[in-house]
């Protein structure tokens, strides 16, 4: 497969929305690949701009290596003539350098590095991680800045100088100070992504900062309305996104908020609301109460979302 040029990945990225499948699973938990399959194709058909396979909503934390790589297949080769597909790169250096390698042949478009598993680290072994990781490979690579591995502005300056493939920041924390900093230190030289659980939330004051798109867990369930909801945030039509915060999003929360991990559970929760089976999350992972269920099926059925 032709190998997207980094600087061609950032561009398209910046477009336009961003999807953030969940992962299937069967009756026994092992990855339903067609059941994926429709997905991802149905979600094509609204207009996203790029997808990131196997990440944090697609419980990419309790897929092994092996199953990333049939997930990452899959979504290239389902949707990856349409839309950019980002595979992840998980766990140690050494793990993470064998997945990027494995999304490179896999005919990935870029890799999405996640923080490293559990340990905590300084900022310069951050900056032997991520640099040891672009060298390994050839796709442009996007850092995840959150939980164990929150990047300081000096860090990702020095990131970007020293790894010409490094495309984009990937915010998971929302603070004001640490990415005006960074946005001020760094400018356009990559691509600011919000990342933060159900980024809606945050999407109009980090448009401010420089973050002008992310990856929406809502498109799953509801395109039409994440949809809408991106333009209104690029249009900065703060009455529609308050409007629609006030509407669904907020209440959407008050869902999710209810136990530890529903940020994964509410979104395949609203997948089956829709009429379009997105089955059980793994353990540690815990399904949404019949109770909440039905408070979500009534809470979508005021946006009106075709299947």
């Amino acid at each position: 497969m032709t190998l997207t040029p980094p600087d061609e990945l950032a561009g398209r990225l910046t477009s336009g929305l961003l999807s953030f499948p969940v992962t299937h699973f069967d009756d026994r938990l092992a990855f339903d690949e067609p059941r994926y399959r429709d997905h991802l194709a149905w979600q094509a058909g609204f207009g996203v701009a790029g997808l990131f396979a196997g990440g944090g909503t697609g419980e990419g934390f309790s897929l092994t290596s092996e199953e990333i790589d049939a997930v990452v297949r899959a979504a290239v080769g389902e949707v990856g003539a349409l839309l950019p597909v980002v595979a992840p790169a998980t766990g140690g250096t050494r793990q993470a350098i064998a997945q990027a390698a494995a999304a490179q042949r896999a005919g990935a478009a870029g890799l999405l590095l996640m923080p490293p598993y559990l340990t905590e680290a300084s900022q310069a072994g951050l900056i032997a991680h991520v640099g040891a990781v672009c060298r390994a490979t050839d796709l442009g690579v996007i850092v995840y800045s959150r939980a164990n591995a929150v990047l300081e502005d000096v860090t990702v300056a020095e990131l970007a100088d020293r790894n010409p493939n490094l495309v984009g920041l990937k915010d998971g924390v929302g603070d004001i100070e640490r990415m005006t900093r960074t946005y001020a230190r760094v400018g356009d030289r990559l691509v600011y992504i919000g990342g933060l659980p159900t980024a809606e939330t945050f999407a109009l004051p980090l448009l401010q900062l420089g973050v002008n798109t992310y990856s929406s867990a809502l498109y799953n369930f509801v395109p039409e309305f994440a949809l809408r909801f991106f333009d209104a945030v690029r249009a900065q039509d703060r009455a529609a996104v308050y409007g629609m915060l006030n509407d669904f999003v907020i209440p959407y929360l008050d869902i999710r908020d209810r136990a530890r991990g529903y940020a994964v559970s509410i979104i395949k929760a609203g997948l089956t609301a829709v009429g379009r089976d997105g089955g059980r999350v793994r353990p540690p992972l815990t399904d949404l109460a019949d109770d909440e269920r039905a408070d979500l099926a009534a809470l979508i059925e005021k946006v009106g979302q075709a299947t």
